[in-house]
Formats: C-alpha cells, structure tokens, sequence
C-alpha cells in the first residue's frame, strides 16, 4: 500500500462500529486461543463444542462494550484512563459470565443438550478474559505508535526534568505522554528532599538538585525543567528557579490541584509567572463566617471595574448574596467584567455606570438598592500622576469618600469596608496623603453612626494596572531597558486573590473603627524582581535587556510601610492580619478640615483651574505626616494651617 494513501487512512477517524467489530473480533480469536491452551492439555480439545459455546461468550462480551463504550474511544489518543476502562470491561465480562455459569450449572443438567452450549469452564472465562485485555491494549498502544512514528518521528524530541516526585509530578509526567505532538522526553525527577533521592518512579531515577549541574545538563541534553509541586511555597520556588536559570534552562510549572478548586479549572503546565515567586507563602484565608455575613445581603461595590474591586466583585459574586450592585465610571472596563463575571443570583445582578463624586446619583443608588454593606475601592491610585493633579486625587479620594460615608450613614447601612493603601503611612506624596485624609473622616463617622466603618490597608497589588510587572513586561517586549527609579527601592507585594481576601475578611470580622493591615514579610528588592522577570522571559542581563536607574518621581519613597510610627497593632484570630492602633488624636478638629476641603473643591474655588499650592497646602493640615518627598510640594512643609470650618 502507498505510505501517503496510508497516511490518510490512519488520520481519518473509523466508525465506532468498526472499532466495535474489530475489538469483537479480537475477543473471538483470543476466545479460540484461550479453548485450545486450556482443553488441549485436558485432551478434549473439541472444535465443534468451542463454537457452539463462544456465542455466550461474544453476547456477554458485546454487552460489557456497548455499556462501558470502549469502543468510541479514539484509538490514537490511547493511553492510562483507556487502559484502564478496557480493564474494567474485560472484568465486567467475567463477572457476567461467571455469574450467569453459576446458575446455568445449578439449572440445567450436565449433559443435556443445553449443557453443551451454556456450560463454561472456569479457567476457561478467566484465561479468556486475561488474553482479551492483553491483546485489546497492545493493540490499541501499537497503533498509536504507528500513527506517532509516521506523523511525529521527524520532531525533535524535548528533554525534559520534572521537579517534584509526589503526585503532582506523576500528573505532570501522564500529561506530558499523552501530549503526542510536542514529543517530550522525561529524563528524570528531581527533588530538594534527600528521603527520596536514588529511588525510581515510572521507571526514571530522581535525582537531588544539586546533582543537576552544567556536566549533567550536558550530558542529558537538556531543555526544559517542569515545576510541579503542591505545596507552591514562593520560598522554595525562588530557590529552585533560582539553580536552573544559572544553568539556563527554560522552566514551567504546573499549578496546584486545589488552586483550580474554586475556579472550576483544570490543570495545566504554563510558563512560570514572577507572581509565583512573590517570596512568601501565600496567605490563605478559609473563614466560613465571611459567607455567612454576606448571605441574602444587598452589597454594592464601587470601582468594580478596577484591578481589586473586579476580582472583588467575582469572590463576592460567588456567594449566597441577595442582591448585589457593580458601580463603576470606567463603562468598558464594567463591560469587560460584566461579560466574564459568574454570578450566583444572575437576577440580582446589577452592573451600573456611576460616579462615586455625583452625591445625588449616588443617593438615587442606595434609596433604589438599599445597600446593606458596601464595599468602597472607587480612588485614584497612581502616585506620579495624582501628584500634578492635586484636586482630582482629593476630589475623587477624598470627597468621594465623603459622600458614600455620608450615604452609608443617611441609609443606615450595615457595614462600610474601605479599601486603603500603604502609601497613606506617614505619606510622602499627595495620592497617599489623600487616603490617609479618607481614612480620617471614615474613622470619624464610626461615632456617629451605627454604621460600622471597616479600613483594609495593603500594600502594592501583583498584576494590576499600571504595577510594576506589567510595566516591565512593555518594556521588554519593545527591547528595553527595564526603567527603575532607584536601585535600592523595595515594596511589599500581595496578589489580587489575597488583597480581595482581606478585604472580604475585615467585612466578616470588622465590629467598626478598625484599620486592618496584612503581615506581608519581607519587602522586596524592585531591582531583584526586575532581575528576575529577565531571566523568566529567557533574556541576559544586561546583554539583551538592561536596567536604567531614572531617579525618584515626585513623592515616591523609597521605602514602604505599613504602620505610623505612633501606631501599633492588635492580634486577630489570624496570625497574619492585625488591627492597626491608629491616633485618634484632633479627629474632631481634623473633620472640620477635611468638611472645608471638600467644600473648596466643591465650589466655584476649587475649580480643576484651581491653585494646587492651596489645595496642597490645606491637605497637609489635614495629615500633619505629610512629608513632600522630590516634589514641587516640598515648600509646604511645615506651614501652620489655620481651621477653616465648612
């Protein structure tokens, strides 16, 4: 036969009933086999009475594959959960067919005519029943191997090293397999746990990472390194990427199972991310009074379209809510979330474009909704941009606050969580300086309202607009360089995940008053994280992709923090959350500040024309800490403001 015309035949998929036949024909031949191995050596090896009985055989055979369907399975794909269907077929065959001779030999006589036909040997069902499924998969696994040695020979296998021996290595190992087309070559598995080491698993030797060098890498001809772990300390996973990139080898990982547990995923091997190495272990936060304080609940989100309200929003939208409303000034991004977002109660889902500064647009929301906690992440949040637009920061940070604190309080909603920053902590910039100013007046209403007024306080946000990552990630993408502001500026990381987690945590535990803040680790070294990225994206520093120092942006500290200096923290029931002891000092004084603030930038005054020195000038008033750092602001400091009541 002509290879291309054979070609063609192997790539087009048979009729199921062809595999159908096909397989009964192998049962009939191993059937036949099976009668003469058993009874030749009885000596009654009779071809008659073998053909006469193989008709029970075939229809108890027939039966257990058009129940179990083994024969829709694409023959090429074969591989272990094919293999193990066909054993249970084959077992299910045997078990009918030991069953159904039980009660025949019970019924019907020895040596009647129905005897000769319906009496099967024991031995005989169970020999018959290992050659069938020996033969079934050989056949199926033989095929396969035709069809990838005239299809798939011509490519380069990639050899590669799997990190992680334990079960998650195994599915790796499986996955890579049954992937056919991208002929993978497993070489070993490596571990950094000595009690495993010189042992073997699936037939390959695991190896101690320090065994893995540039001599053994070599020799191997090595490519690629699969990380697969369950337990993804970024600790640890630092250390790993850390060997491997030295060797140059590209790396990949394959995400815990019980991480794809709430998102209905399924596993994957992926590139490896610099989310992953975020350099602690991952907060995790599993409180079941989170849910319970939320169920049959009206909530509205504001700046739902955002990096944390969006993913807010989906770990709200999962839960038992009664009602729920997604506000948002930004009308395709709202748009974006609302075509992604899975909602529990669809019907009670509203999606609304907004603005949180339009104080009567935004009392229509709460007498319409009737909102029992709100979540507020509507702000500004760029440090260098706020910092030469002065009045947006405080018309939308501050007076925008204001107004959903005044609502919250005129409609005697439930709770109030505001989401904060660590940039509002002894401030050096007006953007932090705003949410300090936010945190004040939201703290303030806690005593006259029975409103309870909940503060979450983190630090930057892996991923989201604008951060850090992304930005690296343009700049490489058009070549580089990698611009950093200061070669010994570090920040405190959290995911999107954990950030929403806190906040939905402080809505559960939060009685009213209380600032709550993450025990975050170690900061992290903006250099060693850019360092990092270049490595992930397979580039040499600094041949292919270089690190330029620009210098500070006006108000950007070099070091970030979570608490003031005058304040300290209370333990909760979670060892990684706590409740900043914020100074309440002058709070009455401070209010009256901030009412004539919001005032200014209300009127006619406080036009976006208006004086930003001014603007400036009045806000420090407000946040004494507020220290200009590189900032045209600078000559404020220390200036005594007067109170100018509203």
């Amino acid at each position: 036969m002509d290879l291309s015309l054979l070609k063609r035949k192997l790539r087009k998929d048979n009729p199921r009933w062809v595999i159908l036949l096909i397989d009964m024909i192998i049962v009939f031949c191993c059937y036949l086999a099976s009668h003469f191995i058993v009874n030749s050596f009885a000596g009654n090896f009779n071809v008659e009475l073998m053909v006469k009985k193989s008709i029970v055989i075939l229809v108890a055979y027939l039966f257990a594959f058009l129940w179990m369907k083994t024969y829709k399975d694409i023959v090429r794909h074969t591989g272990l959960s094919e293999a193990t269907r066909i054993f249970k077929t084959i077992w299910l065959a045997c078990m009918m067919l030991f069953g159904a001779n039980l009660v025949l030999r019970s019924l019907i006589p020895t040596g009647s005519i129905g005897a000769q036909y319906l009496h099967l040997s024991y031995s005989l069902i169970f020999t018959h029943g290992f050659f069938t499924m020996v033969i079934l998969v050989a056949a199926r696994v033989a095929y396969r191997q035709i069809y990838e040695m005239l299809f798939f020979t011509k490519r380069k296998s990639k050899h590669v090293l799997i990190f992680g021996a334990s079960r998650p290595g195994l599915v790796a190992f499986a996955m890579l397999q049954d992937d056919i087309r991208a002929k993978n070559k497993v070489i070993a598995f490596v571990e950094d746990k000595k009690n495993r080491i010189g042992k073997n698993s699936r037939g390959l030797p695991i190896v101690h990472i320090s065994g893995i060098d540039e001599a053994y890498i070599k020799k191997h001809d090595v490519d690629e390194v699969i990380i697969a772990v369950e337990n993804s300390d970024p600790e640890r996973l630092a250390r790993v990427t850390d060997h491997f990139q030295k060797l140059d080898l590209e790396l990949q990982i394959m995400q815990p199972g019980r991480s794809l547990l709430s998102g209905g995923g399924r596993r994957q091997i992926r590139k490896l991310r610099i989310e992953d190495l975020l350099g602690r272990k991952p907060i995790k936060l599993d409180n079941p009074v989170v849910e319970q304080e939320l169920k049959g609940r009206a909530i509205l989100v504001t700046g739902a379209a955002g990096s944390i309200g969006s993913e807010l929003a989906r770990q709200i939208a999962a839960l038992p809510y009664g009602k729920i409303v997604f506000l948002d000034q930004a009308e395709s991004a709202l748009y974006d979330v609302q075509q992604t977002i899975h909602t529990s109660n669809p019907d009670q889902a509203h999606f609304i474009v907004g603005d949180v500064r339009d104080k009567i647009f935004m009392r229509r929301i709460f007498e319409k909704y009737k909102p029992d906690v709100v979540f507020h992440a509507a702000a500004y949040k760029h440090v260098p941009l706020m910092e030469s637009n002065p009045y947006e920061a405080i018309w939308t940070n501050i007076y925008g606050s204001r107004i959903m604190a005044d609502l919250a309080m005129e409609h005697n909603v439930y709770k109030f969580v505001m989401i904060s920053t660590d940039k509002a902590v002894n401030p050096t910039n007006v953007m932090g300086a705003t949410k300090r100013a936010a945190e004040i007046y939201i703290n303030s209403c806690s005593e006259r309202s029975s409103t309870s007024f909940i503060i979450t306080r983190f630090g930057n946000v892996l991923g989201s607009n604008g951060s850090v990552i992304p930005l690296f990630e343009k700049q490489m993408e058009r070549g580089g360089p990698l611009t950093l502001t200061h070669a010994d500026i570090t920040r405190y990381f959290m995911t999107i995940p954990e950030a929403c987690q806190l906040v939905l945590e402080a809505g559960a535990m939060g009685k009213g008053s209380e600032i709550f803040v993450f025990d975050m680790g170690k900061s992290v070294k903006i250099m060693d994280l850019a360092l990092r990225m270049i490595k992930l994206k397979g580039y040499r520093y600094p041949q292919e992709i270089d690190i330029k120092i620009v210098g500070l942006r006006p108000g950007e500290k070099i070091y970030e923090e979570l608490l003031a200096n005058n304040e300290n923290t209370i333990k909760t029931h979670h060892p990684k959350i706590m409740i900043a002891k914020v100074s309440s000092a002058d709070i009455i004084e401070k209010r009256i500040r901030l009412e004539g603030l919001c005032d200014y930038v209300a009127s006619e005054h406080g036009s976006a024309d208006s004086n930003a020195l001014e603007l400036v000038r009045r806000l420090k008033g407000i946040v004494p800490e507020f220290v200009s750092q590189n900032s045209v602001f600078s000559q404020l400091d220390g200036q005594q403001v007067p109170v100018e009541k509203s």
